[in-house]
């Protein structure tokens, strides 16, 4: 067990822990939430032994082995998997035994090598990194790219298997989420859901913090406070703990009516049934979660836009791409008309940014036209914050330039009090952008967004190292923002509360997408299952050994290595078979779960027996429940199946 007693910890002035206390039990597995600069990596750190306390104890069990990632950018000239395979140090000793061990030809020394390498489950490991790597969106053909070949979004992910791959007692995960798109959040989580350790992550995704945490540490001031449950249970409490401190809710009334108001407005509004119900959902647990929100430190809101014409961006047969004859999307027609509120799907690598850039005006259309409507204000926000920020000028700079621009009859104290909105004040104002952090770089964008007017907002990735209460800021903010919207994002409770209708992103098109995000989902894991089915027929051909295993004492005759061969075809069967099978029921099981659903929805279409209409209400409720569990042990068996197949 972890346990924090009357700890205080100091970061140069800053007090980040106060007289904290915390107990963390093994196999819990805990969701830690706070502002940007609360100090939550701090205490990470602390746990971690990079930092010392500067008074209190710390006692942390001294025989777990501890994983977290690595908060730079790996590189190295190693293939993906064998990057992956360097993380687990009780393997890499084995294989660097047995070599030693075949190199002075020890026959002893040979034997308890290959023993530490059955301990390590050596002759699986190339298989589960490549599962993990498959999970986390990369593809066969770049399992053995070199580490330096990727980007840095892509290395940071592979940073993150190797802190999934190494055997660990705890875990802890600082922001996993920044880097990965829709598909692999959702494969992170099941894969958390089954970590057997204590798990530590810091996060602002909500969706992610209730599928994979069950306990809640909130640090604040300086102070630690435990909740029971995700972060949604949390929210609730807190929201009840603020309703009963009257006077600072009676204070909040005309704010809480303004909010109720807003909702109702939102309700009236909604048209498109799926879209509508996920967005209904959202809006009403801002209705409930009023108070916790109004007391968030920032709070703005997007000016009017001075003109707001019907048709804002067109793209007709675009092609979208950065080299002349080389298009990531082709032929995309497409109309940004006012009002629209758009979310952007697709995985990573699909061209979701580029399709951004390109309405943006970033990006020259290599085919095709692109054309803004008439008095058009593109208000863009870039997912690498330091494309459009420069790193030696200060937020005061940015505005100046912003605003000689925009709003030329401005004055210096206008911009001061602008920025101190988005809690840019006093020397903060005059910081230099590059020493700032995420978060802040963040907040800076939002601040020169709203200054601009925009009618039309084009938004790739807005909430990357945005904490919590600024995502709520900015979701409400969305929510009243008069002109039209393209949001790119892997937050799902922001595309739920913000998007009306979405685009998909995939195979170099760009289409509407009919449903919601729960649909996606499921179209996610029907393209898995088309991959899937064309494997299968390679799969008693060229299907290789999990790993390739140590030389074996001596050298084979070429009928051993026939020999070999077919024992290793013949226990890649033997691996698969289970898989596949259980793989076959989970479809089955999917397929009676749908033929239920859809007799119990025809059946409360002409119901009238209240009684009857709670049972098939309840019933429908524990079928969706089922078949996010089937659908999640479906994927983890095609990333095993897929994993053992491409070895």
């Amino acid at each position: 067990m972890i346990r924090l007693q009357s700890v205080t910890l100091r970061r140069a002035s800053k007090v980040v822990l106060d007289n904290a206390d915390l107990t963390i039990r093994p196999g819990e597995k805990i969701g830690l939430v706070g502002a940007n600069g609360a100090g939550k990596s701090s205490l990470f750190a602390l746990l971690l032994g990079q930092l010392h306390e500067d008074s209190g104890s710390v006692e942390f069990p001294p025989q777990w082995r501890v994983a977290s990632v690595a908060q730079n950018a790996p590189d190295s000239d190693l293939p993906a998997t064998d990057f992956v395979c360097l993380a687990d140090t009780a393997l890499q000793a084995a294989q660097a035994a047995m070599r030693d061990a075949e190199q002075r030809r020890d026959g002893m020394a040979q034997a308890e090598a290959a023993e530490a390498l059955e301990l390590a489950d050596a002759y699986t490991a190339t298989a589960r990194a490549e599962a993990l790597l498959l999970g986390l969106g990369f593809t066969l053909a770049e399992l053995r790219r070199p580490v330096r070949d990727f980007s840095g979004g892509w290395r940071m992910r592979l940073a993150l298997a190797q802190a999934l791959f190494q055997p660990s007692d705890c875990l802890l995960l600082d922001e996993p989420t920044n880097h990965l798109d829709l598909d692999a959040l959702v494969w992170l989580e099941n894969w958390l859901t089954r970590y057997a350790g204590t798990l530590l992550v810091i996060s602002h995704d909500r969706e992610f913090l209730d599928a994979a945490t069950r306990v809640t540490v909130q640090l604040e001031h300086g102070v630690l406070q435990r909740y029971a449950g995700g972060y949604t249970a949390f929210e609730e409490r807190r929201a009840e703990a603020l309703q009963q401190q009257a006077h600072a809710y009676a204070r909040q009334q005309q704010d809480i009516a303004h909010l109720t108001s807003f909702v109702e407005r939102f309700r009236a509004k909604a048209t498109k049934a799926k879209q509508a119900q996920s967005r209904l959902k959202a809006l009403e647990r801002m209705e409930r979660l009023a108070p916790v929100m109004l007391s968030n430190p920032l709070r703005f809101a997007f000016l009017k836009p001075a003109r707001q014409p019907q048709q804002l961006l067109r793209l007709r047969g675009v092609d979208c791409g950065y080299a002349p004859g080389q298009p990531i999307l082709r032929g995309v027609e497409r109309d940004i008309l006012a009002g629209a509120r758009i979310g952007v799907l697709g995985a990573n690598g699909q061209g979701k940014s580029t399709l951004v850039k390109t309405l943006a005006g970033l990006l020259p259309a290599l085919a095709g036209k692109a054309q803004p409507g008439v008095d058009v204000v593109v208000g863009y926000y870039a997912q690498q914050e330091m494309d459009v920020l420069r790193p030696d000028e200060s937020p005061m700079r940015h505005l100046a330039r912003l605003a000689a621009q925009t709003q030329p009859q401005t004055t210096t104290q206008d911009w001061r009090n602008w920025l101190g909105r988005f809690q840019f004040s006093g020397e903060m104002a005059e910081q230099a952008v590059g020493s700032m952090s995420g978060g802040e770089k963040a907040r800076l964008l939002l601040a020169l967004l709203v200054w601009q007017r925009p009618n039309v907002l084009l938004l790739d990735e807005p909430t990357n190292h945005l904490d919590l209460a600024t995502r709520e800021a900015l979701t409400l903010a969305l929510q009243e923002f008069g002109g039209a919207m393209l949001l790119v994002s892997h937050d799902r409770a922001l595309l739920r509360a913000a998007c009306d209708d979405y685009w998909l992103v995939a195979d170099g098109q760009v289409r509407d997408f009919e449903g919601d995000l729960d649909d996606y989902q499921r179209w996610v894991l029907e393209r898995a299952r088309a991959r899937m089915r064309e494997r299968e027929p390679q799969a008693s051909s060229d299907a290789a050994p999990a790993m390739s295993t140590p030389t074996a004492i001596g050298q084979g005759s070429r009928k051993d290595l026939r020999r070999n061969a077919a024992q290793s075809r013949q226990q890649l069967a033997q691996q698969l078979r289970p898989l596949q099978r259980e793989m076959t029921q989970a479809e089955q099981r999917l397929a009676a779960l749908q033929a239920e659903r859809a007799a119990l929805e025809q059946e409360l279409i002409v119901a009238r027996d209240a009684a009857r209409i709670a049972e098939c209400g309840r019933r429908i409720k524990g079928i969706g429940d089922e078949e996010g569990m089937v659908e999640a042990r479906w994927l983890e068996l095609a990333s095993q199946i897929e994993a053992l197949q491409a070895g």
